[in-house]
């Protein structure tokens, strides 16, 4: 089971940017979808994001759309989430997940098996 671990989080002002990093343990990243979910207090966990095993593919939510863009290096085993123009709305601890579902389940977070510790970030205005 490929273990994962999400780095990057922080505190920034409204409209600035940040870049998540999620690392796995092991050098089959390329055989999941890798996704992106968050979970603020007293809320329920939302998808974010969600890239494909090549990285040719990516999905949003339309809450993050045309500001955050997910991304993946396999050769690294990690995969990204580039946060611009962050709103105090965005404030939630991250977690990124892995997949071997199809990619056209990738906004279901019951499709995802492993997940990361998450990382918190926090958007003050």
């Amino acid at each position: 089971q490929v273990q994962l671990a999400e780095s990057g989080g922080g505190l920034v002002q409204a409209g600035e940017s940040l870049r998540l990093s999620c690392a796995a343990s092991q050098s089959s990243l390329n055989s999941y979808t890798m996704g992106w979910f968050r979970q603020a207090p007293g809320k329920e966990r939302e998808f974010v994001a969600a890239i494909s095993r090549s990285g040719v593919s990516a999905v949003y939510a339309d809450s993050v759309k045309g500001r955050f863009t997910s991304s993946r290096d396999n050769a690294r085993n990690t995969v990204y989430l580039q946060m611009n123009s962050l709103k105090p709305d965005d404030t939630a601890v991250y977690f990124c997940a892995a997949s071997m579902r199809p990619f056209y389940a990738a906004q279901l977070k019951e499709e995802y098996t492993n997940w990361g510790q998450g990382t918190q970030v926090t958007v003050s205005s």
